[in-house]
């Protein structure tokens, strides 16, 4: 999904952020990246046009877009801290061989968990949201 730096701007400036050129360059790698890149993913694309930002600042970033709900976190099977820039309701299929994590969108597995859980209703338990992470391998590895 390409985002312009404009939208960046305004999605910075839409959840009461600074606007500075470090949260530019980093939201810019995450959406650029693409397939849910690690923090050090992230430094290495920004550092071949900013050699000088420092890993602390990315990771101070990551923090705050974080809870500014502008991405999400997402762990692997390996511990490995991913990024995923994209909001919208969606799951993950995770290949426990090559670490891949890509999108998965369906509606009618939604629907399914809401309908489950709206039965079931767990005692003391608010659900936010559904984000089903399916574990497997690709064909392609």
């Amino acid at each position: 999904m390409e985002h312009t730096i404009d939208e960046i701007r305004n999605k910075l400036s839409d959840k009461s952020l600074k606007v500075t050129p470090q949260r530019i360059a980093i939201l810019d790698a995450i959406y650029k990246i693409g397939g849910h890149p690690t923090a050090d993913n992230i430094i290495e694309y920004i550092r071949k046009s900013n050699p000088n930002i420092a890993s602390g600042t990315v990771y101070k970033v990551l923090d705050t877009f974080i809870e500014k709900k502008i991405i999400k976190r997402v762990t692997t099977d390996r511990d490995v801290m991913r990024y995923d820039g994209i909001m919208d309701k969606h799951h993950h299929l995770y290949c426990s061989e090559c670490d891949i994590i890509e999108d998965f969108v369906d509606e009618e597995l939604d629907l399914l968990l809401n309908n489950y859980f709206k039965n079931k209703q767990i005692k003391g338990f608010n659900i936010r949201e559904f984000v089903v992470q399916i574990k497997g391998t690709f064909d392609k590895c």
